[in-house]
């Protein structure tokens, strides 16, 4: 059975290479392209199942291409996110005249990005592989340190149980304490992706708490991490 193939397009290359970092636990073909006109010429030869564009690009921008991409009858129903900048209603005005299917604003969230593929295709990895542990933690909140339990961790996150309230987007320090792993303390910087709120579960299976997304975490520190949690005997 051929993979999805979900083309993601952004003069930035940054941008493309934090894209394609959201997608690498998903079963699909990921490619890329610079500009919109560069987009169109990859679609008309190999067409994708789903295409995150930018709006904002030279040679030719999003807008451009989702207008041509749309009155092409073999290439219309190709599904079209666009990628405008926060609080730009104009963008978004002119992104719907041009037919795109949806939107996204820029910082990209990973969690809403991969929750919008989703809706397109199912190749899309539900969540990432996570390893249940009880790990002791300190995290600051508004300068003071709070304590919590890490209750499992995957490579891009982990789930804090803590009644604490903290807001989607919050970025936190975290320190991990390991005790008998080769780095006792280690330190992370994570940003609140989902909360689980006492009476409004995001994930019933959870308590009360939060997932956080690793921000910037060295692959050493993520290996670390792993290496000692699945170490341990299962809580």
């Amino acid at each position: 059975m051929a993979k999805s193939k979900i083309l993601l397009v952004d003069d930035t290359r940054l941008i493309l290479e934090l894209e394609k970092s959201f997608l690498k636990m998903s079963h699909v073909d990921v490619i890329t392209a610079g500009n919109g006109a560069e987009a169109l010429e990859l679609v008309r030869k190999d067409p994708p199942d789903l295409i995150f564009m930018d709006l904002n690009m030279p040679v030719m921008d999003g807008i451009s291409c989702c207008t041509l991409l749309k009155s092409d009858p073999f290439l219309s129903s190709i599904p079209v996110v666009m990628i405008t900048t926060a609080g730009n209603d104009q963008d978004r005005v002119r992104a719907q005249q041009a037919g795109c299917d949806n939107f996204l604003t820029k910082p990209i969230d990973r969690r809403l990005f991969l929750d919008m593929a989703r809706k397109y295709t199912d190749a899309v990895d539900r969540r990432e592989a996570r390893i249940p542990c009880q790990i002791p933690v300190l995290f600051l909140l508004q300068q003071s340190p709070v304590g919590a339990h890490a209750l499992d961790i995957g490579d891009g996150g982990a789930f804090l149980a803590s009644r604490e309230e903290v807001v989607l987007n919050d970025e936190l320090r975290i320190a991990f304490f390991l005790e008998t792993g080769e780095v006792p303390l280690l330190e992370m910087k994570g940003r609140v992706a989902w909360v689980n709120q006492e009476g409004k579960r995001v994930h019933a299976g959870l308590p009360t708490g939060f997932g956080v997304e690793f921000v910037d975490a060295a692959q050493w520190q993520k290996d670390e991490l792993k290496r000692y949690v699945e170490a341990q005997p299962l809580p």
